[in-house]
This record gives C-alpha cells, sequence and structure tokens, in this order.
C-alpha cells in the first residue's frame, strides 16, 4: 500500500530539471523502498507537454488529489509562456489551491513559487524561489528567504532549478528518515547543498 501520492504538475514551457529533477528522486525513493508512488501529470488530458528547452513529456495522466503535488517554474521572464501564461490564466493556482485545501501539501521549484504566490497558499509564510522572481515573490505577501529549500509545512518552496533535487531529498528524508534520503543521494553522487530552511 502506497502512504503517500504525489503528482508533479506540468504546463507548456515548464522548466525540464525542475520536473525531472524531483520525479527522478522520488521515484528512485520508492524504488529504495519509500512507500510513495510519483506521477507527472497535466490538468487537461494531453498526449504530449513541451518543455522550455524542447524535451516533449507524456505524461501519466490528469491531476487527481494527491497527498503531495509539486508544481515546476519556467518562462517567469518570458511574456506569454511558462510560468507567467500560467499565473496570468489563473486556472493552475485555482486547481493548487484547491488541492491544497483539501489537504494536500504543495510544494514548488524555482519560479513555481509565483504560482502557489497567486494561489494565495504564500501570505505571510517564509518562501524562496529563483533569484529573477525574487523581487516579484517579495511584492506579494510571501516572506522571501535566501534559502536553498524552504519548509513551512504543508507549503515548501525551493530556489534555482537544481534546488529541486534537494527539496525531493528533503521530502524523502522529512517523511521516511534520513537513510533513504542519504542512500539516495550517494546513488545520485549528489552533494547536499546548504540546511532547511523552516
Amino acid at each position: 500500500m502506497v502512504d503517500i501520492s504525489a503528482e508533479i504538475v506540468l504546463f507548456e514551457r515548464f522548466d525540464e530539471l525542475d520536473a525531472i529533477g524531483p520525479y527522478e528522486v522520488l521515484a528512485n525513493g520508492a524504488q529504495a523502498g519509500a512507500s510513495i508512488e510519483t506521477n507527472l501529470v497535466t490538468l487537461e488530458e494531453t498526449d504530449v507537454v513541451t518543455a522550455s528547452h524542447g524535451l516533449r513529456v507524456e505524461p501519466h495522466g490528469t491531476l487527481g488529489e494527491p497527498d503531495l503535488l509539486v508544481v515546476p517554474g519556467g518562462g517567469w521572464t518570458t511574456a506569454n509562456e511558462g510560468v507567467r501564461a500560467v499565473v496570468e490564466d489563473g486556472v493552475l493556482p485555482k486547481a493548487v489551491d484547491e488541492r491544497f485545501a483539501a489537504g494536500a501539501t504543495v510544494a514548488s521549484v524555482c519560479t513555481g513559487a509565483m504560482i502557489l504566490a497567486e494561489a494565495g497558499l504564500l501570505e505571510g509564510r517564509p518562501a524562496t524561489t529563483h533569484h529573477v522572481a525574487t523581487a516579484d515573490l517579495a511584492a506579494t505577501d510571501a516572506n522571501v528567504v535566501d534559502e536553498r529549500v524552504v519548509d513551512d509545512g504543508d507549503v515548501l518552496t525551493a530556489g534555482g532549478v537544481t534546488s529541486g533535487i534537494d527539496l525531493a531529498l528533503w521530502l524523502l528524508e522529512r517523511e521516511f528518515g534520513d537513510d533513504v534520503a542519504a542512500d539516495f543521494a550517494r546513488e545520485m553522487a549528489h552533494e547536499r547543498r546548504g540546511e532547511v530552511f523552516g
């Protein structure tokens, strides 16, 4: 039986590593014994999603009611693309807020924090994002901190692109213990950076 269902929600022009890094960590955590199932999903049924550098990804299905929802970033500084388009459209932030209200833990990577801010999940909370969006995040009601990973319980944020790997390792450690996270970090030859804030 799976204790935690995790979904990483994709959208056109998301940043590849923001989603695929955490996916690999969480999926391999499951192979190492963590009771977690991770899927790549979209809001609406589609055969393929094209990421910011051209990678074409076939999602597993559509957004359900996960225990953990991970929101990648990508495209905040480009008009009508990626996170910028998603925030302006408003549909994904609304869906994120609905999952949070239903009890999901929500995490963002990089500029995905702007989607969480639009959803109203960062009001009065410590949060981080990629440096290109720091000023914009500070203009919301978030308490911006310069940290790689910020854990505020049911809402987590991670800074720059590769910090999604550290975020996912922290989630494995938080939910399943240090052994699982440490073993997989060694397997990935990944040196975790910085302390988790929160």
